[in-house]
């Protein structure tokens, strides 16, 4: 393992592309579900959300969380992540199920994350977490107690113009981006000192194309989106960045990673 991070697929959704991209073709894709790993020089191994676990197909389950499968069928592939002993701090983007159901498998990792976003979603109504895909029960039990809120890290600017970020351990070697529009709280990772920059921008959108050309997708999308209006000032942000010579990383870019 190396300092620029290396991404994982956990599972598999299929669903049409017209429903990840404006104008796509009705013919369903495999649109994957990435987690990632990366070394820092100090923290040691760290992993990037978690992906999908058998936790949301099977075993005892809220109907809530029985529904969510029941829709989005994730096939679940090989798991690939590192032992729980091995992984010194968990970095999340965002709370969606797809990003944190493995999260109790790491029961003593610190765990950095957006704190508003947390906050808004732990005191939600139901029905509020369920249209946008948090479940409590996918949390581990001292959640809040292990949170490092982003808020509380070193202010720093990212690279390339993608404007104010957090320092996540202080030394520069990775900055957490407020990327708003896909849920409350979504946040990207830039690693500054590679060349090119790279940044992940998780759920900013599914695929690149979608930001490189204009082509977010609509309804129904676009319904369970936190803030359009942030959402199109984000996409604005990283296809600048990209233009600038940044390298863009997406969790669900169904385009095979290089």
């Amino acid at each position: 393992m190396s300092a620029r991070p290396v991404f994982y697929n956990s599972a598999f959704v299929r669903a049409p592309e017209r429903l990840i991209l404006r104008g796509g073709a009705w013919r369903a894709i495999d649109i994957p579900v990435r987690y990632g790993v990366f070394d820092h020089p100090t923290m040691g191994r760290c992993l990037i959300d978690t992906g999908y676990a058998p936790r949301v197909m099977q075993g005892p389950r809220s109907a809530a969380l029985r529904l969510y499968a029941a829709a989005l069928r994730p096939r679940l592939l090989r798991d690939q992540r590192p032992a729980p002993e091995a992984i010194a701090a968990i970095l999340l983007t965002h709370l969606h199920a797809d990003h944190i159901a493995a999260l109790r498998d790491y029961p003593e990792a610190p765990i950095y994350a957006d704190g508003a976003g947390v906050d808004h979603y732990l005191n939600a109504i139901g029905l509020t977490r369920l249209r946008h895909g948090v479940f409590r029960e996918l949390l581990p039990a001292d959640f809040t107690e292990r949170i490092v809120r982003f808020g509380s890290r070193p202010l720093a600017e990212a690279p390339l113009g993608l404007g104010p970020a957090r320092d996540v351990f202080g030394d520069g070697a990775v900055l957490a981006v407020p990327l708003p529009g896909h849920m409350r709280g979504h946040t990207g990772f830039v690693w500054p000192k590679l060349d090119p920059p790279l940044l992940y921008a998780a759920d900013a959108q599914w695929c690149a194309c979608a930001v490189m050309e204009n082509r977010p997708p609509g309804p129904p999308a676009r319904w369970i989106m936190d803030d359009s209006e942030a959402d199109k000032i984000t996409r604005a942000r990283i296809a600048a960045f990209a233009r600038a010579g940044g390298d863009v990383i997406y969790c669900h870019d169904p385009a095979p990673l290089e």
